[in-house]
């Protein structure tokens, strides 16, 4: 097979955004590599918080945003682990993860809500994936690719091991950013969540490393561009806030 014919068996439309793009793993490929990489994570940056109510609670509010999310059919999963970086990141296939170091520093249910929209969103805009094939192409060339871009997972997997290290660009975070706040809404929480989060996250940054923005690059006027589309869109201030609902299942369970 011709590259271009590889390249275009491997070309898919995105959920997010309606194109079509070309990527080496398909979903499916992206939910193995996320079950198998996923074992990985405890081990190296923490283990699962051993509470079933937090656990459970982390879960519920981030399955509130992706039953309305444009890939609800990922199947989708939330956990927290104890680790003191201030941090949250998405493997492959929507496996999402949120340190202890970062629940201990939201106050609401909505802001929760707001960095699990905003991690879902990577996931369903395919990002990772996007990252996945940006990186395989880097590292072995187009010449390279167009011989092994049909291999199986196994071979692919070996990519997955650079996700620790993996940054978004600027674009992906303002996309994750907007299509986030969109899901925030949808799910039923004021938008605001997502504006106080930025804030609450550029303030601890003056003080303190945040791991959030070392894969997470922060985008320019972050919180001036959530505002304005806050306006275009129409969105009312209105919309769950869940503060005591988060003390009682965060913050009063870590000891804060």
């Amino acid at each position: 097979m011709s590259v271009l014919g590889i390249i275009c068996s491997g070309c898919e439309t995105n959920p997010v955004t309606g194109k079509e793009e070309f990527l080496i793993v398909s979903p499916a490929q992206e939910k193995q590599m996320g079950a198998e990489y996923s074992q990985e994570v405890e081990k190296e940056l923490g283990q699962s918080v051993k509470d079933a109510q937090l656990q459970n609670y982390i879960n519920t509010v981030g399955q509130k945003v992706a039953r309305i999310s444009h890939s609800p059919e990922v199947g989708f999963s939330y956990k927290a682990i104890d680790h003191k970086s201030v941090n949250a990141f998405a493997l492959p296939g929507g496996y999402i993860y949120i340190t202890t170091g970062l629940l201990k520093v939201l106050n609401t249910e909505a802001q929760l809500a707001a960095i699990l929209a905003h991690e879902t969103a990577h996931v369903t805009a395919r990002h990772i994936a996007q990252q996945i094939t940006r990186d395989f192409f880097i590292n072995a060339g187009l010449s390279a690719a167009g011989s092994q871009a049909s291999t199986s997972v196994m071979r692919v997997a070996s990519i997955v091991k650079q996700l620790e290290g993996m940054s978004f660009t600027r674009e992906q975070e303002r996309m994750a950013d907007e299509v986030g706040l969109d899901y925030l809404v949808k799910a039923g929480y004021t938008p605001y969540g997502m504006i106080e989060t930025m804030e609450t996250l550029q303030r601890q940054s003056g003080s303190q490393t945040i791991e959030f923005f070392s894969t997470h690059p922060n985008p320019e006027n972050r919180v001036g561009y959530l505002q304005q589309r806050i306006y275009n869109k129409g969105y009312r201030a209105e919309g769950m806030r869940g503060q005591q609902e988060y003390s009682a299942n965060v913050l009063n369970r870590l000891g804060k």
